[in-house]
């Protein structure tokens, strides 16, 4: 991270939306997550509970992060998590998904959840340990073939 430049979070927007779209990961991490124009194609398709937003440190995009609020939803999995973090190859390993993840956990608590869920390919480079790093613990729940971890809130 550059300290001079500080990060946020950016809406998507119709000036942004390209910026967000070449939000690429490493070409060997293509197995565990969808590209950002899939992920604002879902976004746009569940607008009432999708949460899409750019990762910007200063001006330049490094990262997006989708989340989901559905406190309704049927599945308790599905009702506060993480759906989609990219963050463009090249800027890995920088705290641009660390900062990423907390935004979407300080987003969960402003509206007053308990528990933020995420799920991921299993198998070897896949996230599971960035994640696990992050506090998030191993459930014994798989969601259409991903493997499901959870973070309670304080």
């Amino acid at each position: 991270m550059n300290d001079s430049s500080p990060l946020r979070l950016a809406e998507i927007t119709p000036a942004n939306v390209n910026d967000a779209i070449k939000v690429r990961v490493r070409e060997d991490q293509d197995t565990f997550v969808a590209p950002v124009m899939y992920s604002l194609a879902e976004a746009y398709a569940s607008r009432d509970t999708a949460w899409p937003r750019l990762v910007l440190d200063g001006d330049r995009p490094v990262a997006f992060v989708m989340a989901g609020f559905d406190p309704g939803a049927e599945n308790p999995d599905h009702r506060c998590g993480i759906w989609r973090l990219n963050v463009a190859e090249g800027e890995q390993g920088k705290g641009y998904g660390r900062f990423a993840v907390e935004a979407v956990l300080a987003e969960a608590r402003r509206r007053g959840e308990d528990k933020v869920t995420v799920s991921w390919v299993p198998g070897e480079g896949s996230p599971e340990g960035f994640y696990l790093k992050l506090g998030f613990a191993l459930t014994d729940r798989v969601d259409d073939g991903e493997t499901v971890g959870e973070l309670f809130l304080a």
